[in-house]
């Protein structure tokens, strides 16, 4: 199969190999183009319309997040049957087309994922699809919308009724009136009593899904900022730090602790080790350093036992090599 009909074959289904990755992915990393983030939301009702809306996932764009994390690259490859390298062409060549519809048209429209545009300020916007749900959780599930309910009417009419039928009170004949009130005051006090309790209860379960909610919302932000992985931090400058220093003495080191120029982290093996052949043959001393706490293949350019020397090595690998290397320091 020639490679140019390799690369149209590409370029009409990346929308959806992006939509195929956003079921089982938080984020899809398109290279030089942005990224795709989902976001779980709970079912809701809206009261207006009386429409209720089955839980889903909304999806967000953030044009910062341009490195390539090798995860859609792999899977058009691997769909495609074609090499990383070809793949990785491919969608380099449909992000320079998506890019000067950007600058030429009003807005580019992507099949199940939404339109983006630029405004006024050069600004791209991104306005999300409504369907489909990528909530797999949610499958066959669907918005509808229910009747409202006439509690108000029926009531009237109810008052409406009592008042036109009469009724007639008769005394009643008491009788042993020994202990009877006094059941009566236990009653109301066991009631309350019992009122309280549940009430109690009510409140400590209330607690308890507050913190469980919470803690979920921090695992949840710390995995989305571990899965992104890079950012542009071209933008950003290292803070100043002042430090009073004698002359008669040297700033002190940590015993045992090492300082790693990180170039990236990888969800698979394979992306982590061609990564570290790239950074050898550039001549950097690139190494293994393990996997983080959600599975992602870590590589660094250099390490160093002297800070010092770390940062002066990564201003100049940012400013010659990569934007987005950060300093990992360890004992």
């Amino acid at each position: 199969m020639p490679p140019y009909f390799l690369h149209i074959c590409v370029t009409m289904v990346l929308e959806h190999y992006i939509s195929d990755l956003l079921y089982r992915y938080n984020c899809v990393v398109v290279p030089g183009f942005g990224a795709f983030l989902t976001q779980k939301n709970s079912a809701r009702i809206n009261q207006v319309t009386n429409t209720f809306s089955a839980p889903n996932k909304s999806i967000a764009f953030n044009k910062l997040l341009i490195s390539n994390d090798g995860l859609l690259v792999s899977y058009v490859s691997e769909s495609e049957k074609i090499t990383f390298e070809s793949a990785l062409s491919s969608i380099e060549e449909q992000v320079k087309v998506w890019q000067n519809i950007l600058t030429q048209e009003t807005s580019l429209n992507l099949k199940n994922i939404g339109s983006l545009s630029r405004n006024n300020e050069d600004k791209i916007l991104f306005q999300p699809a409504s369907e489909p749900n990528y909530l797999t959780s949610s499958f066959g599930l669907s918005n509808f919308n229910s009747i409202p309910i006439t509690r108000e009417v029926l009531k009237k009419e109810i008052v409406e009724i009592e008042e036109k039928t009469p009724f007639v009170i008769s005394p009643e004949r008491r009788e042993n009136k020994g202990f009877r009130p006094y059941l009566k005051y236990a009653a109301i006090l066991l009631l309350a009593f019992s009122t309280g309790v549940t009430g109690y209860r009510a409140y400590q379960r209330q607690q308890a899904n507050n913190q469980v909610a919470e803690n979920d919302a921090k695992e949840y932000v710390t995995k989305q900022i571990q899965e992104a992985t890079f950012f542009d931090l071209s933008p950003l400058e290292l803070p100043t730090v002042t430090v009073e220093a004698s002359t008669t003495s040297s700033p002190t080191i940590a015993e045992g602790e090492m300082h790693y120029i990180v170039a990236g982290a990888f969800r698979v093996k394979a992306n982590a080790d061609r990564k570290i052949e790239q950074l050898k043959a550039s001549g950097f001393n690139a190494g293994y350093f393990g996997t983080n706490s959600y599975g992602l293949h870590m590589v660094t350019y250099e390490s160093y036992a002297n800070s010092s020397d770390a940062l002066k090595a990564l201003r100049k690998i940012k400013q010659t090599q990569s934007p987005d290397a950060w300093l990992l320091s360890k004992k």
